[in-house]
């Protein structure tokens, strides 16, 4: 199961007891943090509490491994890209930033029910109705992410294993145009989907 499939996996552990809104917060507040720490060491401290949250959650090394298998080849690029403008240093704190991130929301998602996630979101997000903010749109576009990491994350699979069969699967712009092609023209069909059925987020608030 990826981040993707990430779905909810029913154990009996403390992480599954937080409250959806307390740990959507820290997620948050994760996600903020890791991209103002520039030191590759206290970064990789940080993944490794993140991973350390894996095993009190009750998930095996196998679900661990599941959550950031599908970007490894995305974690190699970004670190090749620094390595070749800046250094070693600055490609791993690249790296264990996006890793501690993508772990942590995978963690998330696998011990919060997405309905429950979303229902907190949306709570959270009433309050500023006032500014103009609809919960409801946010709410949706909160579920079409969470339900398009996996689908993203299959579609990079194929095209890399494509490119492969072709001898590309080194070529950073081979694997990345008809990632990025696939997925806007995704975007595309759920944008149009959303529209014939005349779907308003406005009119249920």
């Amino acid at each position: 199961m990826s981040l993707a499939n990430g779905l909810y996996q029913d154990r009996s552990s403390p992480l599954h007891r937080v409250p959806a809104g307390v740990k959507v917060l820290a997620l948050v507040i994760v996600g903020t943090v890791v991209f103002l720490i520039n030191d590759w060491r206290i970064l990789l401290a940080v993944l490794a509490g993140v991973t350390a949250l894996y095993g009190i959650a009750r998930f095996s090394p196998r679900v661990l491994w599941a959550q950031i298998k599908p970007l490894l080849w995305l974690l190699a690029a970004f670190f090749a890209v620094q390595l070749w403008l800046n250094d070693w240093q600055a490609g791993l704190v690249v790296v264990t930033r996006l890793a501690s991130v993508v772990l942590f929301a995978g963690l998330v998602t696998l011990t919060t029910r997405v309905s429950v996630m979303l229902a907190a979101l949306e709570r959270a997000m009433t309050p500023l109705r006032v500014v103009g903010v609809n919960p409801e749109k946010v709410g949706l576009a909160f579920s079409l992410v969470l339900r398009f990491i996996p689908v993203i994350a299959s579609v990079a699979s194929e095209v890399r294993e494509a490119q492969k069969a072709r001898g590309l699967d080194r070529n950073m712009i081979a694997l990345s145009v008809p990632l990025i092609i696939h997925t806007l023209k995704m975007a595309d069909d759920v944008a149009d989907a959303i529209e014939a059925r005349s779907y308003d987020p406005i009119e249920k608030a």
